[in-house]
């Protein structure tokens, strides 16, 4: 149980100082939305671009984990997606709904919580994971342009579509960093160390940001958002749990590594782009924060269960 304790207390208790931080006024009301810009414009793609530039495509191509981890986001989103649009037609909603109930918090938490349950190795899982989730948001985001600009030609929806992804930073840099592994060129040092810099600072600041996130106060109907909230934190890692174990009988790694990564929490990306496209994010939000908070239990039990067998 001291184990389980180690791996998350680090964690959680970035989480609680931003909370903390939020509620004693030490951090203002727009902390959350800058640390996040920060996080998501500099930190994170930095992170992300050096390790894809200090990998080999051989050590990404993992086609059991990106299989497993794939399919349960794949499979959670379109069971949420077709329940939401069943309710009510709007192909929009029903996006935001798929995105809030299997979008894993892979960059944020997912990182450091797999170094520290999995040592270093668990370092190569999370990225392919967040390469995944990049792949879900970008998913929604087709689905979400088509819904909010169907009122427009099909080429200006095409055109919509294109110029959102590429210009999405977290889609753009571990593609660049590839790119520059491809090349087996070396960084120029004082350019590496302003990259790993930034990149240290990615995990920190995205787990304060969350805490202070949590502070925000945001009415909505309950019901839905518990439903999406047991949907990520257990319906999705059972299925992960069951194509990467008895389907797919991978490494011990990969199978820990694939669970905890499908029980992470909501990430903030679809309240974000809730808020991109003037959406309304109060279930979302509440999804995040229940999210959050039970995956403090879910995941403990699995990592002592895990470490008990």
């Amino acid at each position: 149980m001291l184990y389980v304790f180690n791996v998350v207390l680090p964690v959680f208790a970035l989480i609680l100082v931003g909370y903390i931080c939020g509620k004693s006024g030490k951090l203002g009301e727009n902390a959350s939305t800058e640390l996040n810009r920060f996080v998501v414009w500099l930190a994170l793609p930095a992170q992300l671009f050096n390790f894809a530039a200090n990998s080999t495509w051989q050590s990404l191509w993992q086609p059991g984990f990106i299989l497993a981890f794939a399919i349960s986001c794949l499979l959670v989103y379109f069971i949420t997606f077709f329940i939401s649009w069943y309710r009510k037609p709007d192909l929009a909603l029903a996006s935001f709904a798929g995105l809030s109930a299997s979008y894993s918090n892979t960059g944020y938490m997912g990182i450091p919580l797999c170094i520290l349950a999995l040592g270093q190795d668990g370092f190569a899982p999370a990225v392919i994971a967040t390469f995944v989730v990049f792949g879900m948001f970008a998913l929604a985001t087709v689905f979400i342009e088509i819904g909010t600009l169907a009122h427009k030609k099909s080429h200006e929806i095409v055109w919509s579509v294109i110029k959102s992804l590429c210009s999405n930073p977290l889609l753009v840099a571990p593609v660049v960093g590839l790119l520059w592994a491809s090349t087996n060129l070396a960084l120029y040092d004082p350019l590496q160390q302003f990259i790993s810099f930034l990149a240290a600072a990615a995990s920190p600041c995205a787990l304060v940001s969350i805490g202070l996130f949590l502070i925000q106060k945001r009415k909505t109907e309950a019901s839905d958002a518990w439903g999406l909230s047991f949907a990520k934190l257990i319906i999705q890692p059972l299925i992960a749990w069951v194509i990467a174990g008895p389907i797919l009988n991978l490494p011990a790694l990969w199978v820990n590594a694939v669970v905890i990564l499908s029980a992470l929490p909501t990430g903030t990306g679809p309240f974000m782009l809730a808020q991109y496209y003037n959406a309304d994010g109060r279930t979302i939000s509440r999804v995040v924060l229940l999210t959050t908070v039970g995956s403090l239990l879910t995941l403990s039990l699995f990592l002592w269960w895990n470490s008990a067998v």
